[in-house]
């Protein structure tokens, strides 16, 4: 059995690092804050002192940190996880990031020797805990194979869509259409309300029809109990929002229902509100139409 690393256990990494352990794998486990470390050791994994030496003791290491320069850092920088990696170690990025920047450290990986995939997520908290995330993979296709038993102990739904940095690509596919969706709830439910329907029932009436979706079911229910605590944050949303907006421009691709979605939620950094989840995005439709849903 393969021994793993788990570089970042932030609310997905510590549940995914979980569920490994669970599937009986050997897990060494770094972050940045050192006491994020202690649960996952409690439950049986080996603590690192640095990524590098995560590297040294893995034959796949896998990485789930915030942003593009966090990866960098962790996998290229002074201490990272390619001065302790060997030839032949797997490497999976599992944050979402910049699908440039992740064949520009794939590249970087070959040069020692390192094989790489990328493996954006998506499923949230719930999916992490739970092993029931999608996975979605980019690089080789042995690579892949190789590593599938490992994805089956983290994820429910895991599909190979291409290359190295296509993974990135059908992340950003996933939260164009999250956030569009979840726009669109969001002006549903307020329009209602301020229609005078009766929007618990109206809510229930749509949701078993053609326009019913996760997000309608699940985030517009949060909506409707005026919960707007994360499963995911605004702050780490309007990350991917500039990387897909990065990518569009990159390969002169227009967006406008995306543009849109992403000054909405500008809206919500402005008014300080960065730590809720994207379903409060039905604030600023409040806000707008001068109607409250709860209250």
């Amino acid at each position: 059995m393969k021994r793993i690393g788990f570089v970042g256990l932030g609310l997905m990494g510590t549940g995914m690092s979980k569920n490994l352990l669970k599937a009986g794998y050997p897990v060494t486990v770094w972050n940045r804050t050192a006491s994020k470390m202690e649960p996952l050791v409690e439950a049986g994994a080996k603590a690192a002192g640095s990524p590098r030496e995560v590297a040294e003791n893995s034959d796949v290491v896998i990485d789930i940190v915030t942003d593009s320069p966090d990866v960098e850092q962790v996998l290229l920088g002074p201490d990272g996880v390619i001065h302790g990696a060997r030839e032949g170690m797997i490497c999976i990025d599992m944050s979402t990031i910049s699908p440039i920047t992740t064949r520009e450290i794939s590249a970087k990986l070959a040069e020692k020797g390192v094989k790489m995939l990328d493996a954006p997520v998506s499923g949230g908290v719930i999916g992490a805990n739970n092993g029931t995330l999608s996975i979605m993979v980019g690089g080789d296709e042995r690579v892949f194979d190789e590593c599938l038993p490992i994805f089956e102990a983290m994820g429910k739904t895991i599909t190979r869509v291409g290359g190295i940095g296509d993974g990135q690509v059908t992340k950003a596919v996933n939260q164009i259409l999250v956030g569009t969706t979840m726009l669109g709830v969001a002006e549903a439910l307020v329009f209602a309300k301020k229609a005078g329907v009766d929007i618990e029932k109206c809510h229930a009436a749509v949701s078993g029809g053609a326009a019913g979706s996760w997000q309608l079911t699940n985030n517009g229910g949060r909506v409707l109990r005026g919960d707007m605590e994360p499963g995911f944050k605004i702050k780490h949303y309007l990350k991917d929002l500039r990387i897909i907006m990065e990518t569009a421009e990159s390969i002169e691709m227009p967006l406008p229902a995306t543009s849109l979605v992403q000054q909405m939620y500008r809206g919500m950094q402005a008014e300080g509100l960065l730590e809720k989840g994207t379903q409060a995005v039905s604030m600023m439709v409040e806000k707008l139409a001068n109607e409250k849903i709860v209250g």
